[in-house]
């Protein structure tokens, strides 16, 4: 892998733009849903919601458990930061 010069600290995020022919409530279903991520990642191995929270809400928190072969396995503490459902999880 080579070094790009960006760090983590440098917030990488990414966004996209697309329209889907299906309702706002399927997609909802489907974006906010985090143990349906595993199923769709080749690195993402396992998520859990942590502190008692079952599904998305403002400040809950999930850990995601990832390998990768040349980077290892490590963890990570995600939040979610915006929650307006069927419009926004972030």
């Amino acid at each position: 892998m080579e070094w790009t010069g960006i760090r983590y600290a440098d917030k990488p995020t990414a966004e996209v733009r697309r329209h889907i022919a299906a309702s706002p409530e399927r997609v909802w279903e489907l974006v906010s849903d985090i143990a349906l991520m595993p199923t769709l990642s080749a690195e993402l191995e396992s998520v859990e919601w942590l502190d008692g929270a079952t599904s998305p809400a403002l400040g809950a928190r999930f850990l995601g458990r990832s390998t990768h072969q040349a980077l290892g396995e490590w963890q990570t503490t995600s939040y979610v930061v915006e929650y307006d459902p069927p419009r926004v999880f972030a």
